[in-house]
């Protein structure tokens, strides 16, 4: 049987009792605000964490990384917060059991490694969680997924109801399938989604840094951000790739935070050594505050995760007035379409010079559209005087810095 670890997290403990002082101290630590109060009293948190956390440096699933992970997030959904895994990791782990020394490059491989991995990791995240008498529940997702409505409101179903069950949802990009033309790009960027999918409050990113430093963070001059409230905040910071391992960096983290809090939903950046305190007070690492003006979740969709039917071009007019906000798309500011599309699916809208302004969902089809590019509404037939992209179904790029 799999034996309970020495040293479980408890939450009621002090700090020192919990951690080393080697983890426990330094510029990532001891940080209060109004937000770091809010994250750690969240209802429903997804928490992402890297591949580098999960293995061990001969690419085998690390039991004991999984284990400190499970117990901290044992504690917290002890304190009757819904938790979400995002769990990277899947080409890592299938690697020492095919023999690769080195990350797969080309498809195949790494499909293959993700189909013997996903099984390693699964297995191991469910003995970890056990022992606590929880189940778990692997949700695999492609973009594509994401990107039709319907679908991604079947993965939400999935991960509500197993939450229902008390089962703790592992998430993870479907690598056995997914191909480079078809990808979230990055787990962090698929948690950003998931954390706005199913309505989260939280996002807690994990990785191998303990936060956002304004260059890397050997560099014995490295300012530690402890807050970032806009794009302000983040002037002058240099962002790096990934590891030997995964596929993330400071980079994909930036990205990913600025998707999430686009949403409406906190982040909060630290290493998987301070997940303790991370789900415990929130008091370590960086935090990244919502945007006031934030996307419902349907815009956010539309952005961000849907999949797009045809393109909408703009003159320099249209692009204004959509982007500005609470204004609809008429006919007379249209230039040009592309695609074959029928009314109700998402198209990019684009301006003059081929730049993406926004998404919509558009009310005619392509068909339809073409006979009325560049007319006034009044010029239209009576059952086409309206909207071809409503402001309500309409989302733009404008403010999302």
């Amino acid at each position: 049987m799999h034996s309970l670890p020495h040293t479980p997290y408890n939450l009621d403990s002090t700090k020192p009792a919990q951690f080393p002082d080697a983890l426990a101290s330094g510029p990532a630590f001891g940080h209060e605000s109004e937000l770091r109060e809010r994250i750690s009293k969240a209802r429903r948190v997804v928490v992402k964490i890297g591949s580098s956390s999960l293995t061990a440096p001969d690419h085998t699933v690390d039991v004991a990384k999984i284990d400190r992970i499970v117990d901290a997030l044992q504690a917290r959904m002890s304190r009757n917060t819904d938790i979400a895994v995002v769990s990277s990791g899947a080409i890592a782990a299938g690697m020492a059991p095919l023999g690769l020394k080195n990350r797969p490059t080309d498809l195949p491989t790494k499909q293959a490694a993700a189909a013997v991995g996903q099984v390693y990791l699964a297995h191991q995240w469910g003995i970890s969680f056990a022992r606590y008498g929880r189940a778990v529940g692997q949700v695999l997702l492609t973009a594509s997924d994401a990107g039709q409505r319907d679908r991604a409101r079947n993965a939400q179903n999935t991960i509500d109801r197993l939450r229902q069950l008390r089962t703790v949802p592992i998430i993870n990009e479907n690598d056995t399938v997914a191909t480079s033309e078809v990808r979230f790009g990055d787990n962090d960027r698929l948690a950003a989604i998931v954390a706005n999918l199913i309505s989260a409050d939280a996002l807690v990113l994990l990785s191998d840094v303990d936060g956002l430093y304004d260059k890397n963070p050997t560099d014995p001059t490295a300012r530690f951000i402890s807050e970032v409230r806009d794009s302000r905040d983040l002037e002058g910071v240099i962002a790096g790739g990934g590891g030997s391992v995964g596929t993330g960096g400071m980079a994909t983290k930036l990205s990913a935070a600025g998707l999430a809090t686009r949403g409406g939903i906190p982040v909060l950046l630290t290493s998987a050594d301070n997940i303790g305190p991370a789900l415990d007070r929130a008091d370590v690492g960086t935090v990244f505050h919502p945007k006031a003006n934030a996307l419902n979740a349907w815009k956010f969709w539309a952005l961000y995760a849907a999949d797009t039917a045809g393109t909408l071009r703009l003159d320099a007019g249209a692009v204004k007035a959509v982007t500005s906000g609470g204004t609809s798309l008429l006919a007379v500011g249209i230039t040009e379409i592309e695609g074959d599309f029928h009314a109700g699916d998402i198209v990019d809208i684009i301006g003059p010079a081929g730049e993406i302004v926004g998404r919509g969902e558009v009310a005619f089809d392509s068909k339809t559209l073409l006979t009325m590019l560049g007319k006034h509404t009044h010029e239209l037939p009576e059952g086409m005087q309206r909207p071809v992209v409503h402001a309500d179904y309409l989302s733009n790029f404008a403010s999302r810095a």
